[in-house]
């Protein structure tokens, strides 16, 4: 009977360390990205009793419950947070750890960024990745802080190309005139209307005029680009042929002050030509050019993959980032760390890190975060059992009690 407290009291212990876990469990239900522990019991070495060579074993109890993290898909939910990301499959978001600087894995995919323009954690850790440099994003570089162009102004480009799809009338009059026009961009960022001017010469046949205005010029006046069209019998471009240069529009002596441009106007979309000539009042079905002014930056996002997207107030959207992600073959040897961080111990395994989406890596959805693993019904059934478990302890401990004290009676009688 010596033993039956102490062996009561190791129950009640280990019972009440699993209803801790529960509470934890229960605790996190709603925290992103947490992963739910279980609790395994073992027994303590036994004591044989008498000469039978073991025929009677006696336990001394159950030792210090062990608990294993679960490391299984939690439910991915949809946010529309521009800075949220859910990994869907194996592995984990990188982060130093604010303060310590500590390397720490995450699931959690709750971001935003700091006044220094860093990729953080809700919490303040430093997201790890690759960042945009010199206009090259190159992941084959040591990972480091993610770091975003906020406030950043966009560069403007210059326009190479221009192009515009139209039909011309085909049962227009000699001398009708039919002319569109495209907005161009210098490499200063100042707009300029180039107008295409089409005239009917003779039938399927249009002379083409392309100019800008003299005012954008230092010297005007500027010389228009001319050509001829011709059409065959069914409305189609013989001439020029697709396989003919494009025709060159070159700018020079900008008044701003700009770089000299020289704009490639193509006829053709590969071999199907822009322009046709059918019995249909002329207009223009679509215009496009390569150019973009200077812009502000509007937004940052995360897109699926794990590319950090910037916005620009021009439409342009530009890759600046990449996050990195850590595969990691034993991911329950991992510690926690809070903030829904792990740490690695000195049983995990070499982290291997690289693009989500290779090497056995997850994938990344942008606009979502992955939910607690945490089933509520299992964790109830859980506490209930633990419950149960402790009250039986108690109960021995009361037993034992009152056996102690019928001993003593019996000594006393």
């Amino acid at each position: 009977m010596s033993t039956s407290f102490s062996t009561a009291l190791s129950g009640l212990n280990a019972n009440s360390t699993a209803i801790d876990v529960v509470g934890n469990n229960l605790a996190n239900l709603n925290t992103a990205g947490f992963k739910a522990d279980t609790v395994t019991f073992q027994d303590l070495v036994t004591q044989s009793i008498g000469a039978g060579l073991g025929a009677t074993q006696v336990g001394f109890g159950v030792g210090t419950p062990i608990t294993m993290r679960q490391f299984s898909q939690g439910a991915l939910q949809s946010t529309g947070g521009p800075l949220d990301a859910a990994i869907q499959g194996d592995g984990f978001f990188i982060v130093n750890a604010a303060g310590t600087g500590n390397t720490e894995y995450t699931r959690g995919g709750t971001f935003q960024v700091n006044t220094q323009g860093e990729l953080t954690t809700a919490s303040g850790d430093l997201v790890q990745g690759w960042t945009m440099t010199n206009g090259v994003l190159n992941t084959n570089l040591p990972i480091g802080n993610i770091t975003v162009p906020v406030g950043a102004l966009a560069p403007p480009l210059a326009t190479t190309t221009a192009s515009a799809d139209l039909n011309l009338d085909a049962s227009a009059t000699t001398g009708t005139t039919f002319s569109t026009s495209v907005q161009v961009y210098d490499s200063l960022g100042t707009a300029h209307t180039v107008t295409m001017s089409f005239t009917q010469t003779a039938p399927n046949q249009w002379s083409y005029s392309a100019s800008v205005p003299d005012a954008d010029l230092a010297n005007p006046p500027f010389t228009p680009v001319t050509g001829t069209l011709t059409f065959d019998g069914n409305g189609n471009l013989t001439a020029p042929a697709a396989t003919d240069p494009p025709v060159d529009i070159p700018v020079t002596g900008l008044a701003d002050g700009a770089s000299d441009m020289d704009i490639s106007w193509s006829f053709y979309n590969g071999t199907t030509p822009r322009i046709t000539q059918y019995d249909q009042a002329s207009a223009t079905s679509a215009q496009a050019q390569n150019g973009s002014p200077a812009a502000n930056l509007v937004s940052v996002g995360l897109a699926n993959g794990g590319q950090v997207l910037a916005r620009y107030s021009n439409g342009q959207q530009v890759v600046v980032g990449q996050m990195a992600m850590a595969e990691i073959r034993n991911p329950d040897s991992l510690v926690a760390a809070g903030n829904s961080n792990y740490q690695a111990s000195a049983l995990t395994a070499l982290p291997a890190i690289g693009v989500p989406g290779t090497g056995g890596r997850g994938t990344v959805l942008g606009g979502s975060v992955e939910a607690s693993n945490v089933d509520i019904a299992k964790e109830f059934t859980n506490l209930i059992i633990y419950q149960q478990g402790y009250e039986a302890n108690a109960h021995v401990v009361t037993t034992e009690n009152q056996l102690s004290q019928d001993t003593i009676n019996l000594k006393q009688g």
